[in-house]
C-alpha cells in the first residue's frame, strides 16, 4: 500500500500536526506501507534529505510568521497524474489550502481520500479573529467543519471526546479513533541535570515546565497567574516554558505585569531527540491547561519520562487523563492547580505515582497505533474499490 499524506505545516514547523505525521509515517515504513509527503518549503530552512518529502514552494501568512501558504500554481503541478500513479490513497492532515487542493485531486484520479480532524476550530477561531463575536465564530467554525468533513470517505479523530464534538456537529462522514503513539525514543530516559546546565536552571530549584506553542489557545495565561500563587509558597520555584508561538511577546508583558517575570523562564524550540527528552526530566511537575486539544501529546511524553503532570481535562485531553494514569487531574482553578503542583512537588523520585505515569505512557506506543491506521486504510480502500467506477470528473467542474 501506498499513501500520500499532504499537509499545510510540516517541520521545520514545530505542532502536533507536524509531530504526528513523522511518528506515523516512521512506524508505517517499518510495517512495509510507501508513504509520501507533500508539504510547504520554508525558507531558510535546509533542502530535506528525505526524497519521500516533496517540498512545495510557499508564501507567508499574514500575522502568522511561523506557518506558510502553499503556491497554489507549485502545489497544482505537484499533485498531477504521475503522483497519482504512484499511491492507492489520500490522507490530509491540515485543512487549509491542503485540503482543497488534496480533494480536487483525489476526485481527479478516482482515488479515495480521508482526514485527521487534527484542529479545534470552535475554540481556535476566537484566539485568531478576536473581533469576531464568539458565538458567530463557532457557527462559522461548525459549518467549516461540516462542510470539509463531507467532502472526504473517512474522519480519524485523535480522541474519543474528539469525535463526539463532531458527531454533535451533525458529521455523517464515517470517524475512527486513533490517537497519535509516541514513538520508541520517547521512552528513552532523559538527564535532567545536563539540561539544567545547559539552560543554567539551578539544580536545586523546583521547575514548573510547560511545552509546547507559545499561543493564546493553550491557555499559559491561566498557569502563569496560578504561579503566583505557586511562588507565594515556594518562592524558590521557577515556570520553565519551551517553545514559540504569537504568544510569547504578551506572555513576556503578563509576567511582568504580575511581577514574576525573575521567576520565568522561555527557552524557545528544542530538538526533540535530545534536548526536549532532557528538558521533560528537568521538570519536577508539568503543567497543562488546554481546552482545545484534540488530543494531548506532550502530556504522554512527559508521563514517559516519569515527570509529574498536573492538568485540567478538557476535550481531547480526557481520552489521556483516565482513571489510573498517575497525573493530578484539577479544574481550570487557580487555589485548585497550585494545590495539584504543590501535591506534585511533593512527590520523591522513587514515588509509585511516577511509575504509574510511565506505565500509562507504554500503553500509548506508537507502533500499534499505526496497526491499526492501515486496517483503517484497508477499509476505505475496500470500501472505495465496491462503488462503481466513474468517469474522471471534468477538471472544471472540480475547480467550481
Amino acid at each position: 500500500m501506498r499513501v500520500l499524506f499532504v499537509s499545510d505545516v510540516y517541520f521545520p514547523r514545530v505542532n502536533g500536526v507536524s509531530t504526528s505525521i513523522r511518528t506515523f509515517r516512521g512506524d508505517l515504513a517499518s510495517l512495509g506501507v510507501e508513504t509520501l509527503l507533500v508539504a510547504p518549503a520554508y525558507p531558510d530552512a535546509p533542502q530535506d534529505e528525505d526524497p519521500t518529502v516533496i517540498r512545495v514552494p510557499s508564501g507567508g501568512v499574514p500575522l502568522d510568521p511561523e506557518d506558510r501558504r502553499f503556491h497554489g500554481g507549485p502545489l497544482k503541478r505537484t499533485l498531477n497524474a504521475g503522483l497519482a500513479a504512484r499511491v492507492d490513497l489520500v490522507h490530509i492532515h491540515t485543512p487549509f489550502i491542503a485540503h482543497y487542493a488534496a480533494v480536487k485531486f483525489a476526485r481527479r484520479h478516482g482515488l479515495p481520500v480521508v482526514a485527521t480532524y487534527h484542529t479545534f476550530f470552535e475554540d481556535y477561531l476566537h484566539h485568531y479573529v478576536p473581533i469576531l463575536p464568539r458565538p458567530i465564530g463557532r457557527r462559522l467554525a461548525r459549518r467549516f467543519t461540516l462542510s470539509q468533513c463531507d467532502d472526504v470517505a473517512a474522519l480519524i479523530s485523535p480522541s474519543a471526546p474528539m469525535r463526539d464534538a463532531l458527531l454533535e456537529y451533525g458529521v455523517q462522514t464515517p470517524i475512527e479513533v486513533l490517537p497519535t503513539g509516541l514513538p520508541a525514543m520517547s521512552y528513552v530516559r532523559g538527564d535532567g541535570a545536563r539540561f539544567r546546565r545547559k539552560f543554567d536552571l539551578p539544580a536545586a530549584r523546583p521547575v514548573v515546565l510547560y511545552v509546547g506553542r507559545v499561543a493564546y489557545e493553550k491557555n499559559i495565561d491561566f498557569l502563569l497567574r496560578t504561579f503566583v500563587r505557586v511562588l507565594a509558597q515556594r518562592p524558590e520555584a521557577l515556570f520553565v516554558i519551551a517553545g514559540e508561538g504569537p504568544a510569547r511577546d504578551h506572555l513576556v508583558k503578563l509576567a511582568r505585569s504580575l511581577r514574576i517575570e525573575a521567576s520565568v523562564r522561555f527557552i524557545g524550540y528544542l530538538d526533540r531527540s535530545t534536548d526536549l527528552p532532557d528538558c521533560y526530566a528537568a521538570g519536577d511537575v508539568f503543567a497543562f491547561a488546554s481546552r482545545t486539544e484534540t488530543q494531548g501529546l506532550v502530556l504522554l511524553e512527559a508521563m514517559a519520562q516519569g515527570t509529574p503532570v498536573v492538568s485540567i481535562a478538557e476535550l481531547g485531553t480526557r481520552s489521556i487523563l483516565t482513571p489510573g494514569c498517575g497525573a493530578f487531574v484539577v479544574p481550570e482553578d487557580e487555589v485548585r492547580f497550585a494545590e495539584g503542583i504543590f501535591a506534585a512537588l511533593a512527590l520523591r523520585a522513587d514515588d509509585a505515582r511516577r511509575q504509574e505515569l510511565r506505565a500509562h505512557a507504554e500503553s500509548w506506543a506508537s507502533q500499534a497505533m499505526a496497526r491499526k491506521l492501515i486496517g483503517f486504510y484497508e477499509k476505505v480502500r475496500k470500501a472505495h474499490r465496491a462503488v462503481p467506477a466513474k468517469a474522471p470528473v471534468p477538471e472544471e467542474l472540480i475547480a467550481k
